[in-house]
């Protein structure tokens, strides 16, 4: 993980990108986040918890495959865990509307 200390998400985004460049890693992202999501929604609107319980899980767990097998890298998560969890889902909306892609061109 770099050295540098971030201040902003602006100034954070690029480097998650960075640590993001493996296509099978960034499905998973994608995968866990959209689960993140549904299990949120879906607990809410039945009222069970068990779901809100399912959503670190979920989440962390498709993430860490990803860069634990994939990426080989340290999550970011670990030195800014706000960032990160915000990041995810910007990455999730990029990918899900085509600013970004699966494939990163290298």
């Amino acid at each position: 993980m770099s050295e540098k200390k971030f201040k902003s998400l602006k100034e954070f985004y690029p480097f998650y990108l960075s640590e993001h460049s493996n296509t099978t890693s960034r499905i998973l992202h994608f995968i866990g986040t959209g689960l993140v999501c549904l299990a949120f929604f879906t607990g809410f609107l039945f009222h069970n918890w068990h779901f809100f319980l399912a959503i670190p899980v979920l989440g962390y767990g498709f993430a860490w495959v990803g860069h634990f097998f994939f990426e080989k890298n340290k999550p970011a998560t670990f030195q800014y865990p706000g960032y990160s969890l915000a990041s995810d889902f910007i990455l999730f909306y990029d990918l899900l509307t085509g600013k970004q892609s699966f494939v990163v061109k290298k």
